[in-house]
């Protein structure tokens, strides 16, 4: 969440794919794939700032040249153009595990997802996938079944998820969550994204590098995926609601196969490493930072906790809070000064266009730790039972007001009154206390061990867990003298 002046970020599932609004399909002759066309071009400059503000901004320096100049090697190899200066490839600041392509020649990976990588091959394979999706035209072949929704949608999907079923007053909810982006997320289907991870295995093995690293960062998605389902208090699967492909576990074999078991390239393990030292990992302060059920934004001087059994995952502009018993965000609308007129416009949000707002009712003034503050709780029909839909509003200043956003089943609002009572301004010396967790590679010595590695690991929970994943790691894995290993530190 950065200055919530952007749309809703993503949670995390790896190989979103996203397209530009009417994206012109790619040009073949005799089934050749034939240079970018103009209108290609054109309608990639076009989305390409609104992908940047989306995700964080793109990063510079040279962590940002190493991957564009990876992603360039592959792009190049695609038969899209031969002229690498046709191709904009942009690490993006953004701590979800993502990737995606547009028409036009541009080329997208998150900073969070290239930490998990293990080799320069598995970022050629990432960049070889979603390449290989805009040369099968499959933004164009599914751009009919396509709907509006914001990257996040994957993941604020919740309240049409256990909590209020399919029903109208779910999707209408969820709606209202979701508004204000106008970019379109596919679902590729299961064809699609084979053919896409076969077509970057060829990509893989035009450029030189072992195939089978796609095989084996399509695993490191799978198990990072399921350690953040753990650490939710989900199932050891990946939420229905947290990703736009199948799940990547289901690929891993496949890839292997079309690969081939056997089969032999370069990985330029070291070199990558070396290559994405010190790159950051993990929430940006200058977009908040979550720790544990804690979130604190040390540029806006705010923080707050979800209550027990609740975590949260942030975002450019919104922060979300799940839990078994009820769901919710933290985000900011545009304000007058007029504390009521910003609840009730947040429900009315929730309502779709030409249908009757929903009706807060009354609305209690109160503060907060000292913040003047405005709330209602209004029951809603969904289908046969009810919810509690909560706005809670704070006043920063004359021009500045941010709000919870909650839902729970009839009865359970309660759940969330602690949550609401904790938001509080943060001192200077808390903000600058606020630091960035970095990626730092080190070289194992004599009498290093996984678990003493692992206790380097900058968290308080599943520190074991969270060094085997990063590593590509599997439980009873060893340690070779000399060998590079990531870990995560301030």
């Amino acid at each position: 969440m950065s200055q919530f002046h952007r749309r809703t970020l993503a949670l995390g599932a790896a190989l979103i794919a996203l397209i530009a609004p009417q994206a012109a399909p790619v040009a073949q002759v005799n089934g050749a794939v034939q240079s970018i066309s103009a209108k290609d071009k054109a309608e990639g400059a076009k989305a390409h700032p609104q992908l940047l503000a989306e995700f964080g901004g793109r990063m510079t320096g040279a962590h940002a040249d190493y991957v564009e100049t990876i992603g360039k090697n592959v792009a190049v190899q695609s038969g899209l153009s031969n002229a690498r200066g046709d191709f904009t490839v942009s690490l993006l600041n953004s701590s979800v595990n993502n990737a995606f392509a547009i028409p036009g020649g541009y080329i997208y990976t998150t900073r969070q997802l290239v930490s998990l990588m293990n080799n320069e091959a598995e970022l050629a394979g990432v960049m070889g996938h979603e390449v290989w999706h805009v040369v099968a035209r499959d933004s164009a072949n599914r751009q009919k079944t396509a709907t509006k929704n914001t990257v996040i949608g994957t993941g604020l999907a919740i309240l049409s998820g256990v909590l209020l079923g399919n029903s109208q007053v779910g999707q209408v909810l969820q709606q209202g969550f979701l508004q204000g982006s106008q970019l379109l997320t596919l679902k590729y289907s299961r064809g699609q994204e084979t053919a896409a991870d076969n077509g970057g295995i060829m990509l893989l093995k035009k450029a030189g590098y072992d195939p089978r690293a796609m095989s084996t960062v399509l695993q490191s998605l799978a198990n990072q995926n399921a350690l953040d389902a753990q650490l939710m208090g989900a199932s050891n699967q990946v939420p229905a609601w947290a990703s736009t492909h199948p799940d990547p576990a289901s690929r891993v074999k496949a890839a292997l196969n079309q690969a081939g078991v056997g089969a032999k390239g370069v990985t330029n393990r070291d070199t990558f490493l070396t290559r994405i030292n010190g790159l950051t990992y993990g929430d940006d302060p200058k977009q908040g930072v979550v720790d544990g059920r804690k979130f604190t934004h040390p540029d806006l001087k705010l923080g707050f906790e979800a209550p027990s059994g609740f975590y949260l995952m942030n975002g450019t502009d919104a922060v979300t809070i799940g839990g078994q018993s009820g769901k919710g965000q933290f985000t900011a609308a545009k304000f007058d000064g007029d504390l009521d007129a910003y609840v009730r416009a947040a429900f009315a949000g929730l309502t779709e266009q030409g249908k009757q707002a929903i009706d807060p009712g009354t609305i209690t003034k109160t503060t907060v730790n000292g913040i003047p503050a405005a709330y209602a709780v209004t029951r809603v029909n969904n289908g046969d039972s009810q919810v509690d839909v909560t706005v809670f509003a704070y006043q920063f200043d004359a021009t500045t007001a941010y709000h919870f956003l909650t839902v729970v089943q009839a009865g359970g609002a309660d759940v969330f009154n602690p949550m609401f009572q904790s938001l509080r301004r943060i001192t200077v010396a808390e903000a600058a206390a606020v630091k960035p967790r970095k990626l730092l590679v080190v070289t194992v010595k004599k009498g290093d061990t996984v678990a003493s590695m692992a206790s380097k690991m900058a968290y308080t929970d599943a520190q074991q867990q969270r060094f085997l994943v990063l590593n590509g790691l599997v439980a009873g894995s060893t340690l070779s003298v000399g060998q590079k290993v990531k870990i995560v530190t301030y």
